[in-house]
C-alpha cells in the first residue's frame, strides 16, 4: 500500500508541475496517468470522477486529484478510511508544485514581467495550453459521455442535444454555467 501512495504522490506532483493552464488541461494528463498507465480506474470512473470534479466548488485539477486518490485505495481494495488519505496526498501533491514555484518566483515575476523574455515564454506557453484543453474537450466526447449511434441511439442523440445545449446557452444566450449544469442535471434524471 505504501507503494501506491508513493506512485499517487509522485504522479500527482508531476502533473502538479507540469500541468500548465489550470485543472481542464490536467485531465487528459491525469486520465494517462490513472487510466491508461496504472490502470488505477476504468474510463468510466474517470469520467465521472472528472464529471462530480467538474459539479463540486473548486478547481477541477485539485477536485480530481482528490477523487482520483481516493478511488485508486479504494479500487485497489484497501478500505475507504486508506482512501481519505489517498486523497490527501493525491491532492497535496497536485497543489506543492505550484505553491513552491509561486512563492519562489513571485517576487522575480513582479520585477520582471516586461522583459521581453519572460513575455516570450508566455507567448510560446499560450497555445500549448490551447492544446491542452482540447485535448481534454475530445477526451471527454466518448461512449461513456455520448454513447454511439448503434449502441444505444436514445442516448446518443440526447447527448448531443445536451451538448449543443449547452454550448449555444453559454455562447449565445450567455446562460450562466451553474444553472446549465443544473438543468442538464435536471435532463439526465428525466431521462436516464
Amino acid at each position: 500500500m505504501l507503494t501506491l501512495y508513493l506512485q499517487l504522490f509522485w504522479t500527482f506532483f508531476k502533473i502538479g508541475l507540469f500541468g500548465f493552464g489550470g485543472g481542464y488541461a490536467m485531465i487528459s494528463m491525469i486520465q494517462g496517468e490513472v487510466v491508461t498507465r496504472y490502470h488505477w480506474m476504468n474510463m468510466g470512473q474517470f469520467t465521472d470522477i472528472v464529471a462530480i470534479s467538474q459539479s463540486t466548488p473548486g478547481p477541477i485539477g485539485i477536485n480530481s486529484a482528490t477523487y482520483v486518490g481516493y478511488t485508486s485505495i479504494v479500487n485497489a481494495g484497501h478500505a475507504a478510511g486508506w482512501g481519505v488519505l489517498g486523497s490527501a496526498i493525491a491532492t497535496l501533491a497536485v497543489v506543492l508544485p505550484s505553491f513552491v514555484l509561486m512563492l519562489l518566483i513571485s517576487k522575480f515575476l513582479m520585477k520582471y514581467k516586461n522583459h521581453p523574455a519572460v513575455e516570450d515564454v508566455f507567448k510560446t506557453l499560450r497555445p500549448a495550453v490551447v492544446g491542452l484543453l482540447a485535448s481534454a474537450a475530445i477526451l471527454l466526447m466518448n461512449a461513456e459521455n455520448f454513447s454511439t449511434p448503434t449502441e444505444c441511439p436514445w442516448r446518443f442523440w440526447i447527448s448531443i442535444g445536451l451538448f449543443l445545449f449547452a454550448m449555444i446557452g453559454q455562447q449565445i444566450f450567455k446562460i450562466g454555467a451553474i444553472r446549465i449544469i443544473i438543468l442538464s442535471g435536471i435532463a439526465g434524471l428525466l431521462v436516464f
